[in-house]
């Protein structure tokens, strides 16, 4: 359910598995996006855990922006004035694995230069970051700092190893 569209682009390596994905801040196309709402226990679901005007609702205000089976998700919530999730928790289901570690970058401020490249060292493009926009970095990447006074929010899987940046970042043998 990847689509391409001017607010949200995919990365793909040659082999098809996505690299990275971007999302301006003013992306509003969240039914390109939708959650999967397919059978009663679905509805049942939705009416014991939110508190939604119409539970249909979610169709346009929730964008599912990657794939179920990636161990980080990232989902889009526009919601009417009002509505409540209840509280809750997610429970691990099974272990993280993969070759690297998923992270977010999100702009705050300022204008950031983010290049995305697969673990072989492909260079698939850079992106521009303006405040509220966000990339899903799955594989490779290089950040650049464009104007003065940029803040970059990082959000990456945990956790920390002991030894530092050393001890897991490795570096690609093409730029």
């Amino acid at each position: 359910m990847q689509v391409d569209s001017d607010k949200v682009q995919y990365f793909k390596a040659n082999d098809g598995r996505t690299v990275a994905v971007l999302v301006r801040g003013d992306m509003e196309e969240y039914s390109a996006f939708p959650p999967k709402i397919e059978t009663e226990e679905d509805r049942a679901h939705m009416a014991r855990h939110y508190d939604l005007s119409k539970i249909d609702m979610d169709t346009y205000t929730k964008a599912h922006l990657t794939d179920n089976e990636l161990p980080l998700q990232v989902v889009l919530l526009n919601r009417e004035s009002g509505s409540k999730v209840r509280p809750h928790y997610h429970k691990v289901l099974s272990p993280v694995s993969g070759e690297s570690k998923f992270q977010l970058m999100m702009c705050q401020r300022g204008l950031g230069r983010i290049g995305v490249y697969t673990r072989e060292g492909d260079h698939l493009g850079d992106v521009d970051l303006r405040p509220f926009d966000f990339i899903l970095l799955m594989e490779g990447h290089s950040i650049e700092f464009i104007e003065e006074n940029t803040k970059l929010i990082e959000l990456k899987q945990g956790p920390f190893p002991d030894g530092g940046d050393a001890e897991d970042m490795v570096g690609l043998a093409r730029e």
